[in-house]
């Protein structure tokens, strides 16, 4: 049994600016999009508190998540893309994690804490 199995379903990259990027990653998307990193941060980025972070969209997703065919960056995704749903707060805390399933349906509702964390680690 599997404690996550992505759906795509795209509930994940819904909200407001939390999806941080570091430099190499700004290089390795902008790569990808065949632009240049100063284009990319203009038009799909915003600075906060000296950070840079991934703009949503009017619909409150992420820039980079189409409703048809979900991430359109998926292969160079940022690190929190790519770490979701095995983030730090939600491996310690049991409480947050059943908060994140009844949010995730790729978090599966019969896995235990303990599946979530052992699946964390492989």
């Amino acid at each position: 049994m599997k404690a996550f199995e992505c759906k795509k379903c795209g509930t994940c990259c819904y909200g407001e600016g939390g999806i941080l990027v570091d430099e190499r990653e700004t290089g390795v998307i902008a790569a990808f999009l065949n632009t240049s990193v100063e284009t990319f941060l203009k038009i799909h980025c915003e600075a906060r508190n000296g950070k840079r972070y991934v703009k949503s969209g009017a619909d409150g997703y992420c820039v980079f998540f189409n409703k048809d065919r979900g991430c359109l960056i998926h292969q160079v995704k940022p690190a929190p893309c790519r770490l979701w749903p095995f983030y730090p707060a939600l491996l310690k805390d049991p409480e947050s994690w059943r908060e994140a399933m009844n949010a995730c349906p790729g978090i599966n509702p019969d896995a235990s804490h303990e599946d979530f964390l052992k699946e964390a680690g492989e």
